[in-house]
C-alpha cells in the first residue's frame, strides 16, 4: 500500500488520469494529487480519447481477466450514484465468430454470471430487435452474442463530472501543456516541466498520456539522456475515425431502444467495427474499420508514430477516404436503411496500442 503521505502528479486527465486521482484522493484525503493536462476539463475541444460523444460499455472480452474487470466497471456503473446517470444499458450484440462467443459465454459462467449473455445462431439473432440488423454483413459470422448488461457511456458528460467532483475532493487540475519529465541523479523521475518553464514535482509520477506518451518519452529521453525511456515498440499511437448521422423522427422511433453493435472479430485478430445507439440529439455513431500510424521524425533520426502536432490533434480534419470508410460501415451494419442517412459529423480519435502486459515497467522509474 502506497503511503497516504506520497505527492502524486498524474500527467493527462483522461477517464484513466481522472478516475486514478479521484480513487487515490478518495483513498488518502490527506494526499497531495494534482492532475495536469493541455486542456481544460470544460473546454469545448479536447484531445482525450475519453472525451467523446460516447463510449462503449461491455464486458464480453474473451479475455477472463478483461472480462472480470469489465463486469467489475459494470456494477459501479449502475449502482454508484456518481456514475449511473452516465450509463444507458442498451444491451449489446455481437456479430462474430464461434470460438470468440464460446469463450465469452465461459468467462461469464465462472463468474456467476452466465444469465447475463447468450449465443445466438445468425438464423435467429436476424429477427431480434425488431430486425433492426437483419440487413448486416453476415459473411464471415457464425454466431450472434447478446450481451443484456453491456451498452455504452455518454463518455464526454461522464469525465466532465467525474473530473469536477475530484476537484471538489480536493485534487488541483492544472491546464498547462507537459514538455518533458524531470528525473533525478538516481534515474526517478521526480517531475515534470510544462512548455511553459514550469515545473511540478511529485514523489509519485504517473503516466495517463494516451497517445501522447511514446512522442512525451522520447522528448525526455533526449534531455535526461537516459536512452531507455523511450517507449520503441511497447506504445504506439494510432487513430480512427467516427462518424455520426442525425435520424430523422421516424428512423429515430425505430432506433432509440436498440443495442450497441458491433461487427468482426477483436482487434487482435483485424479491426472491428461497431455502432452505437442513437444519443438524444437522434445521432447515430460508427467507428471505422481503418486503424492508422502517424509516423514523423520527432527528433532527429527518431520516427515514431504520433498524434498531428496541432493544438487539437487535427482531430476534425478527416480525409474523403476515412469518410469513405464510415459510409461503408454504415452500410455493412444497416444495408439499403443507411443509404439516405448524412453523415454529418467526423472526428479522429487518438488513443494507443500497447505490449499486452500489466506490471511495473522495468526500465527507468
Amino acid at each position: 500500500m502506497l503511503p497516504c503521505n506520497e505527492t502524486y502528479v498524474i500527467v493527462g486527465a483522461g477517464i484513466f488520469g481522472i478516475s486514478t486521482a479521484y480513487h487515490l484522493i478518495r483513498k488518502y484525503p490527506n494526499a497531495s494529487v494534482t492532475v495536469i493536462d493541455r486542456d481544460a476539463f470544460d473546454a469545448e475541444n479536447r484531445v482525450a480519447a475519453s472525451w467523446d460523444w460516447n463510449k462503449v460499455m461491455r464486458a464480453d472480452y474473451d479475455d477472463p481477466k478483461y472480462c472480470e474487470l469489465a463486469l467489475e466497471a459494470q456494477d459501479v456503473f449502475t449502482s454508484d450514484p456518481l456514475w449511473k446517470p452516465f450509463f444507458h444499458q442498451t444491451g449489446l450484440y455481437w456479430m462474430c465468430g464461434r470460438d470468440y462467443a464460446q469463450n465469452c459465454i465461459k468467462n461469464f459462467e465462472r463468474v456467476g454470471r452466465k444469465d447475463d449473455i447468450t449465443v445466438y445462431s445468425v438464423e435467429k439473432a436476424r429477427r431480434l430487435f425488431a430486425g433492426l440488423f437483419n440487413e448486416a454483413d453476415y459473411t464471415h459470422v457464425e454466431q450472434v452474442l447478446v450481451d443484456k448488461k453491456s451498452g455504452w457511456i455518454a463518455a464526454g458528460d461522464c469525465l466532465q463530472a467525474i473530473t469536477r467532483t475530484t476537484v471538489e475532493l480536493g485534487v488541483k487540475y492544472v491546464a498547462e501543456e507537459v514538455a518533458i519529465l524531470e528525473f533525478d541523479r538516481h534515474r526517478t523521475c521526480v517531475g515534470v516541466r510544462t512548455t511553459k518553464g514550469r515545473t511540478l514535482s511529485g514523489s509519485r509520477v504517473i503516466l495517463c498520456t494516451g497517445a501522447f506518451t511514446a512522442k512525451l518519452l522520447e522528448l525526455s529521453a533526449a534531455r535526461s539522456g537516459i536512452g531507455e525511456l523511450c517507449a520503441e515498440s511497447r506504445i504506439m499511437a494510432g487513430g480512427i475515425t467516427t462518424g455520426m448521422a442525425k435520424l430523422d423522427e421516424t428512423a429515430f422511433a425505430r432506433f432509440a431502444c436498440m443495442p450497441v453493435g458491433i461487427l468482426g472479430e477483436t482487434a487482435k485478430k483485424a479491426p472491428f467495427i461497431g455502432s452505437l445507439p442513437p444519443t438524444k440529439d437522434r445521432e447515430l455513431k460508427w467507428w471505422g474499420q481503418k486503424i492508422f500510424r502517424n509516423t514523423k521524425e520527432v527528433l532527429p533520426g527518431r520516427y515514431i508514430s504520433m498524434p498531428p502536432s496541432k493544438t487539437d490533434y487535427a482531430q476534425w480534419k478527416v480525409s474523403e477516404m476515412l469518410k469513405q470508410d464510415i459510409l461503408d460501415v454504415s452500410s455493412m451494419f444497416y444495408g439499403h436503411k443507411a443509404s439516405t442517412w448524412k453523415l454529418e459529423k467526423h472526428r479522429i480519435c487518438w488513443c494507443v496500442r500497447t505490449v499486452e502486459l500489466l506490471s511495473p515497467d522495468p526500465l527507468p522509474r
